[in-house]
């Protein structure tokens, strides 16, 4: 079976969820109308990032009787989307979150679990971090989503692995720094080299959503990118400009790709429990 992903990256309004809201609905518009079956937006689309005390403000709850995820609920009858929003739970617990909707239904909402609290980040002050990575089903398969830091500890992107998703979604906001001697950002570099790593070793398709824009003085590199089986590129977006970017991937490449190079046949998950438990009962 193959597919049309849609890249959609774009400079979010800080706080403003209606018009972020508006800008998400055109660019699904102009999605399904260039044939997309999925949708992927970055991390906190519907917010920013920056947010701070703006968080319990932009919060949502998740269900069909809020306005905002009404509409996108509808918008997903005829495409499915990934988006990302600021998750207040029954408890008012808030979270960086993913949701991932399709036929008007909520499939998964993905609570990102490694909050960076280093460098310019300071995300643990504000968010609580989730607690469980889960792959699910949807009409291409079964998927699974990270956000951001996440998807820089391998442990996660290994358990949506065993737990049968053969297309990994990440999005993000990843902020552009360090310099290199080639004319991209070192950053863009580090997540172009880790989506390529974990395509090849896992021989999944990794599907990646980052914004552009300034934010609070952070300047946001887009680059969104698709990656094959093989560890190939099948896209790119452009760094820094917003952008609405659609590649087809055949799924049928999970077939060739695994009959050539058989390493989830082989894989060994006993072996890591095992010797995980023994780590974990030695500290």
């Amino acid at each position: 079976m193959k597919i049309n992903i849609a890249l959609a990256q774009f400079n979010t309004k800080l706080g403003v969820v209606r018009a972020n809201l508006e800008t998400h609905l055109s660019m699904i518009d102009q999605a399904r109308q260039a044939g997309a079956d999925l949708i992927l937006f970055p991390e906190l689309s519907l917010t920013g990032y920056a947010l701070l005390d703006l968080a319990v403000e932009t919060a949502i709850r998740p269900h069909q009787d809020d306005p905002v995820f009404n509409e996108l609920l509808g918008a997903s009858q005829e495409i499915d989307l990934m988006f990302g929003f600021v998750h207040e739970d029954r408890r008012h617990r808030f979270y960086i979150a993913s949701a991932y909707l399709s036929g008007g239904k909520i499939l998964h909402i993905h609570n990102k679990l490694y909050l960076p609290t280093y460098g310019m980040f300071d995300e643990g002050r504000f968010f609580a971090p989730g607690n469980s990575v889960r792959a699910f089903d949807t009409r291409f398969g079964r998927v699974g989503m990270l956000i951001c830091e996440d998807f820089w500890h391998a442990s996660l992107p290994y358990l949506l692995w065993m737990d049968g998703a053969d297309i990994l979604l990440f999005s993000s906001a990843s902020p552009g720094r360090g310099l290199t001697d080639a004319p991209r950002l070192s950053s863009s570099e580090w997540v172009e080299h880790t989506n390529r790593a974990y395509a090849g070793l896992f021989t999944n398709f990794v599907a990646h959503a980052n914004r552009v824009g300034y934010e609070d003085g952070l300047n946001f590199w887009g680059g969104s990118t698709i990656f094959d089986p093989n560890g190939h590129l099948v896209v790119c977006a452009p760094d820094f400009e917003p952008a609405l970017t659609v590649a087809e991937i055949d799924l049928n490449q999970l077939h060739r790709t695994r009959a050539r190079l058989p390493l989830l046949r082989d894989e060994r998950a006993t072996v890591v429990q095992r010797e995980l438990e023994r780590i974990l009962g030695e500290t």
